[in-house]
């Protein structure tokens, strides 16, 4: 859920939008109009360009949990492997080990 205080970038988005069609549909531009809704534009876009570093982090936060889940899926995996090599050599040799010993 976004936070009170949080860029929204889809209403940025339609304000920049807005200002764009604004000096689209004009003959002649009032150049003190124009000017307030240039500095409009510079803030939605400044405020827009933090909030996709912001939303980037996440996704690479995501990733990193991710990626270390299955990072350690894989190496309980290649332990319960190595284990069941270690246990059927031992088997062939007829060696016990006292750590596979279940009691």
């Amino acid at each position: 859920m976004a936070k009170k205080d949080e860029i929204d970038l889809s209403v940025n988005l339609s304000k920049l939008s807005e200002i764009a069609d604004w000096f689209e549909k004009q003959d002649e531009v009032d150049i003190e109009e124009g000017l307030k809704k240039v500095r409009d534009a510079a803030t939605l876009i400044k405020e827009s360009k933090g909030r996709l570093q912001e939303i980037e982090n996440e996704f690479e936060e995501i990733k990193k949990d991710i990626e270390q889940e299955i990072g350690e899926e894989n190496d309980d995996e290649e332990d319960e492997e190595e284990l069941e090599q270690n246990n059927s050599k031992q088997k062939e040799k007829g060696d016990v080990d006292p750590d596979n010993i279940p009691f």
